[in-house]
């Protein structure tokens, strides 16, 4: 396996910029997984990194060669995609031998990598049917098989579960991550699915608008959120955002312009007495948890999270809502967390 990095890559169509002086490096063996909306640049990042996009500026290595005109079939990685892409003529087999019969292996070899393979993957029964014949899941499980036969130096994965239903996302997303573990791959995964990022992740990249927000482990992210953005778009449902302009709330760092609280953080209190007051809008029974959805006067809305056990007020009742000093998280006008030593000394 090898090492990915990437120095003041930039990727444009003109004048419309996709990727913006992107730096990111990543170890040998590591998980990334790249998250954001659609249209963040993500997908266009990776394959950059595939050969199968010109860069416009910058540098990728990988395994400590320079690739940017390296050919995808020279950059040693190997991609799966969305749609699986597999060859609907030809057997399981057939599909995963045929990049290793262009690259001129012999017959021994071919049979030896796929059989080691199909049995890692759980597909020795499937090797003679085609793709038509199987299920979502396995031919998610074929097209990764296909990849692993190869044994690049770098794999990537293009939102490959989201063809799949809930449930076998979730089995998908196990088996990807225990695959991942037993060869000591180096794997980019792309998803603009936030929980699909936080249980697979060693590291995560939330990319906004061609740039990256923020680089760290799923809970550092979590917990530490360098922007409003990353605040909003990690965390389901997302973190609840205070205008200071519309509550006096004391002490706060000098430039804040946001506080910023999660919904496990949020709790109830007597009116005029916390953050602010709001009227319970409506409920999600989740079974295991509630949400409380409120609305304020001025028409901001929060969402409160309960265990079950806990009955919430009742609909259209006004309350109070505070939290602990150590869940505020403020924000400046940028969108940019402030650090807690910015705040003034409490009163």
């Amino acid at each position: 396996m090898a090492r990915v990095s990437l120095t003041a890559v930039k990727k444009s169509y003109g004048k419309t910029v996709v990727i913006d002086d992107l730096t990111l490096a990543i170890e040998d063996g590591e998980l990334i997984v790249i998250v954001g909306p659609s249209g963040c640049g993500k997908s266009t990042l990776l394959r950059m990194i595939a050969g199968l996009e010109t860069i416009t500026a910058g540098t990728v290595v990988i395994a400590d060669r320079v690739v940017n005109n390296l050919e995808p079939r020279e950059r040693d990685i190997a991609m799966v995609f969305q749609n699986y892409a597999l060859y609907p003529h030809m057997t399981v087999f057939a599909n995963m031998a045929y990049s290793l019969k262009i690259a001129g292996l012999d017959k021994g070899e071919i049979a030896k990598r796929i059989e080691t393979t199909a049995r890692l993957l759980e597909l020795e029964s499937f090797l003679k049917r085609k793709p038509r014949q199987l299920s979502g899941g396995q031919r998610q499980r074929v097209a990764m098989g296909r990849a692993i036969v190869r044994n690049p130096a770098v794999f990537l994965f293009d939102e490959p579960l989201s063809n799949l239903d809930a449930r076998l996302r979730v089995q998908m997303r196990m088996e990807i991550k225990t695959l991942q573990r037993k060869l000591g791959a180096t794997l980019l995964y792309v998803t603009h699915d936030q929980v699909e990022a936080m249980t697979l992740a060693d590291r995560m990249v939330v990319m906004n608008n061609g740039i990256v927000e923020q680089v760290g482990t799923p809970l550092e992210v979590y917990h530490n959120p360098a922007t409003t953005f990353v605040a909003g778009f990690i965390g389901s449902p997302p973190m609840n955002f205070l205008d200071l302009n519309n509550h006096n709330i004391v002490p706060v760092p000098v430039k804040a312009s946001l506080v910023g609280i999660r919904p496990e953080h949020l709790r109830f209190c007597p009116l005029g007495t916390g953050l602010c007051d709001a009227e319970v809008a409506f409920f999600e029974e989740l079974g295991a948890e509630t949400l409380v959805h409120l609305r304020s006067q001025n028409g901001e809305k929060y969402i409160l999270r309960l265990e079950s056990a806990t009955t919430p007020p009742a609909l259209a009742t006004s309350v109070g809502l505070t939290a602990a000093d150590k869940y505020r998280f403020f924000f400046d006008n940028n969108g940019k967390r402030l650090k807690s030593e910015d705040a003034p000394p409490s009163p």
